[in-house]
């Protein structure tokens, strides 16, 4: 078997992939050369500096000097075929759904290899059918990126998963599961600064569903500056953020822009975008917040900024094919997708492709719409909710779109939508929550179908509400 992959040529450049320099008596090899290389029966032919870049196995090899890094073949005894063919393909952009075996040799393969790629796409391949498998893999290899990922998908699906848990593994993993904080649904409500005569929302909380006692509790309040009026809302890294929006019931733009530890339970001020925007969307994904079209003085904008959680900095990315404000849009396995509109039937969706930073579209729905839509990704699906039938805001239809296959299929049934609680869904693990200010309800994905699993108490705020996740730790919870 021979797999050809594409790499641009670097101009003579033996960089690393981190701008490391690799010795001389590696450079000339590197550069525009094919390399073979054995794993069990089969041989591989690939580009010298896709595998450098990629892999931190063989970027040791050719920065070491030894006489390998001048050999035309390598030979890998420790690895299977299937999980090297895996990590090429995934190396080249591909996104590979993977079945039980594939992902033991593939987790094998990303950690003898040090494949960084692998293991994130692995991560977003973690489902309840796969997660057990996936954790003691990852244990077994060591591959511990994988291992707390897997935990903490394990721990969000603990009362669905605990038989099978205490049943299949170890001990000691049991323990570390049971370590670790679930993830809680919490809500905010859109409230605008308060000050002088022109306070509308005296109510500014962040709070949260506490699941055992059924009621909601207080985590923190917002900061005198901050607003979630029109703002973009999401958490990366268990961290809120809060950028933009507007303030006073002029609607000022915001300049300024927040986010929320949960380790100090304390707010910060972080650099807001170049461009001042509100009725945006703000997705959180790999180490960086996107700030996704919006407005600025009643402008619908395409313009998008992105900000490296690193380096606290705000750079501008791919525009939006169009201007849009409020976009439906989500995040499932890693990855960003946004509706466009085209009245009246027209639904575009679209991709943020971060490694080429440009918007591909995926797909198109045609159907009849009324008053709007969300868009929710759960796995490899992605479910548009829209009004209907006709202009019957109180209920919802479904459409779900597969990213794997391409094709789409209708849920059956209405779906109520009393006050917009669908457009607030949060999936948790197999669970989606929808939240309105009588009723919270926990869907549970079976297949393609969202059925009812339980009703709580409701988020008492007038007006709209943002709805996600953090992980609180339990002495917190206590103390509150």
């Amino acid at each position: 078997m021979s797999v050809h992959g594409k790499v641009s040529e670097d101009n003579g450049s033996c960089d690393g992939a981190n701008g490391e320099r690799y010795l001389p008596c590696a450079a000339s090899s590197l550069v525009s050369a094919k390399l073979t290389v054995v794993v069990g029966d089969t041989h591989f032919s690939e580009d010298k500096m896709l595998l450098v870049q990629s892999c931190d196995y063989f970027q040791a090899l050719y920065r070491s000097g030894m006489k390998e890094c001048q050999q035309e073949e390598i030979h890998l005894k420790s690895l299977r075929a299937r999980g090297f063919l895996i990590a090429l393909a995934v190396l080249r952009g591909e996104m590979p759904i993977l079945n039980e075996d594939d992902i033991v040799e593939a987790i094998e393969c990303a950690a003898f290899l040090q494949v960084t790629s692998l293991t994130k796409h692995l991560i977003d391949l973690i489902d309840a059918d796969n997660c057990l498998l996936m954790y003691h893999t990852a244990a077994t290899f060591g591959l511990m990126d994988l291992y707390h990922a897997a935990a903490l998908f394990i721990r969000d699906m603990y009362s669905d998963l605990e038989n099978d848990v205490k049943a299949t593994l170890p001990s000691e993993l049991v323990s570390y599961v049971e370590s670790l904080s679930p993830s809680v649904f919490m809500a905010v409500g859109a409230h605008v600064t308060c000050g002088g005569d022109k306070t509308v929302h005296a109510s500014r909380t962040v709070c949260y569903l506490d699941e055992t006692g059924n009621n909601w509790k207080v985590l923190t309040d917002l900061p005198l500056e901050a607003s979630t009026s029109m703002a973009g809302v999401t958490v990366l890294d268990n961290k809120l953020y809060i950028v933009g929006g507007v303030h006073g019931i002029d609607k000022q733009a915001m300049d300024s822009s927040f986010c929320y530890s949960i380790e100090d339970n304390s707010w910060s001020r972080i650099a807001g975008p170049a461009q001042l925007r509100y009725n945006h969307n703000l997705v959180g994904v790999d180490g960086h917040l996107y700030a996704i079209g919006g407005e600025y003085e009643r402008t619908v904008m395409s313009s998008v900024e992105a900000y490296d959680i690193k380096t606290g900095r705000w750079t501008f990315a791919a525009h939006l094919p169009r201007p849009a404000a409020g976009a439906a849009y989500t995040k499932t396995m890693s990855r960003i997708f946004v509706c466009l509109w085209r009245p009246m039937e027209t639904t575009e969706i679209y991709e943020y492709v971060s490694g080429k930073d440009e918007w591909r579209l995926v797909t198109t729905l045609i159907r009849h719409q009324s008053y709007g839509h969300c868009m929710v990704g759960h796995r490899d699906n992605v479910y548009i909710m829209r009004n209907g039938p006709s202009d019957d805001f109180l209920r919802c239809l479904m459409d779900c779109y597969n990213l794997s296959s391409g094709q789409w299929s209708s849920l059956p049934g209405h779906f109520a939508n009393s006050r917009g609680s669908l457009f607030t869904a949060v999936v948790r693990g197999d669970s989606v929550f929808t939240l309105n200010r009588s009723t919270t309800l926990e869907y549970t994905v079976e297949g393609k179908s969202w059925k009812p699993r339980r009703q709580m108490e409701g988020f008492p705020r007038n007006g709209s509400v943002w709805t996600f996740l953090l992980r609180l730790p339990d002495a917190f919870m206590l103390q509150k």
